[in-house]
């Protein structure tokens, strides 16, 4: 690969690349949706705790509902779970993260967008900032969140992690190298997949190894050694099922969640730790929500943001995933990780994404 790293590249190019096929640049809607919004924060300014939540119950109440588009598979019992606390219905559409970021781009433009909250990858989520979709949303519990969960117009709920998972049926973990370099030795050829489309964790990758000292050539010959020892596959959790099945044997980047959900809830011969041992580097990718300045239930909206980010956080270790406020009980607590370069990804998507297609053959 020949591409070298640009010194800088305009935030929009993250938008045009991602939003093919969306209708060209959105225009944002405005006007009194906006100034309810505000007004709904002019009625809490000031209150804290139990105070704040009773009296956006009284305004959500009035409200009487809540919509979001989500891309989180594991959404139903979160909002079962807001529902039974605050009794208030809410109207969920579930699409994969590339669907949902179209939907609202296209649904804006057409001035037809009637959605409160977004609950979305990084790099989608970031996208709908950077075209002024989201409105501010302030509180004590977004401050829980660690400064690296907290952007421009949405908050970090949860944290995927990429692992090194494999089945345990099919390779002993005792075998397995430190680091995902070790996976270019020839040994492991026809054993290793890729997921087709995990950008932001190549990018992670790349500078994992560009910081221990390694030259860009060198990283580039470890990616071309894994690609040619390896499959891509589409989806983690596709991925996640053909680990379990034994069609694949070691997914390099998977989702932790993935793994240890098919292992506790369907009894699958699959692992991302071999005792205390894990393949490194593990990568670390924060997704999240965001309310939207043109929100008709602005409260019931910063309900369920304070929500998310307080009560919401106790039900992720049922649904086998990472919330974004720190906690003893992580599965990635005292690990050594490795953050997805937000920033970098934010700044030169294409960039990336450019590399890893070449990397991927198409």
């Amino acid at each position: 690969m020949n591409k070298r790293m640009p010194a800088v590249a305009s935030g929009l190019a993250t938008i045009t690349i991602l939003l093919a096929g969306c209708g060209g640049a959105p225009t944002v809607q405005a006007g009194a949706e906006v100034d309810t919004e505000a007004a709904v924060f002019d009625e809490i300014a000031g209150l804290t705790g139990q105070e704040r939540t009773d009296r956006l119950v009284e305004l959500a109440e009035e409200e009487g509902a809540l919509t979001i588009y989500t891309s989180n598979t594991d959404v139903d019992p979160m909002i079962a779970a807001f529902e039974e606390a605050y009794d208030i219905e809410v109207e969920a559409t579930r699409a994969n993260s590339e669907t949902v970021l179209q939907k609202i781009m296209s649904e804006n433009a057409a001035g037809s967008l009637n959605v409160d909250v977004v609950d979305n990858n990084f790099n989608e989520n970031n996208v709908m900032a950077q075209a002024g979709l989201f409105a501010d949303y302030e509180s004590e519990y977004r401050d829980a969140v660690p400064e690296e969960g907290r952007f421009d117009g949405w908050t970090s709920t949860y944290v995927n992690a990429f692992v090194v998972g494999w089945n345990t049926d099919n390779i002993d973990g005792s075998t397995l190298p430190d680091d995902l370099a070790g996976f270019a030795d020839p040994k492991w050829k026809g054993k290793i997949a890729f997921e087709i489309g995990d950008v932001d964790w190549y990018a992670a990758v790349s500078r994992y190894y560009l910081d221990q000292g390694l030259s860009e050539a060198e990283v580039d010959e470890i990616w071309a050694a894994l690609a040619a020892n390896g499959t891509f596959e589409k989806g983690h959790s596709a991925m996640g099922d053909m680990l379990a099945s034994g069609k694949i044997d070691i997914a390099l980047s998977i989702y932790q969640h993935n793994v240890d959900g098919t292992a506790a809830d369907q009894g699958a011969p699959v692992a991302w730790k071999h005792g205390e041992k894990v393949v490194a580097p593990v990568v670390t990718r924060p997704n999240g929500a965001g309310i939207l300045a043109s929100a008709e239930h602005p409260a019931a909206a910063i309900l369920f943001m304070d929500w998310m980010l307080s009560d919401g956080q106790d039900l992720w270790p049922d649904v086998h995933r990472i919330g974004s406020v720190p906690r003893d009980d992580s599965p990635i607590a005292g690990m050594e990780t490795v953050a997805v370069p937000l920033e970098e990804m934010t700044e030169n998507y294409e960039f990336w994404d450019d590399r890893y297609r070449d990397l991927v053959g198409g």
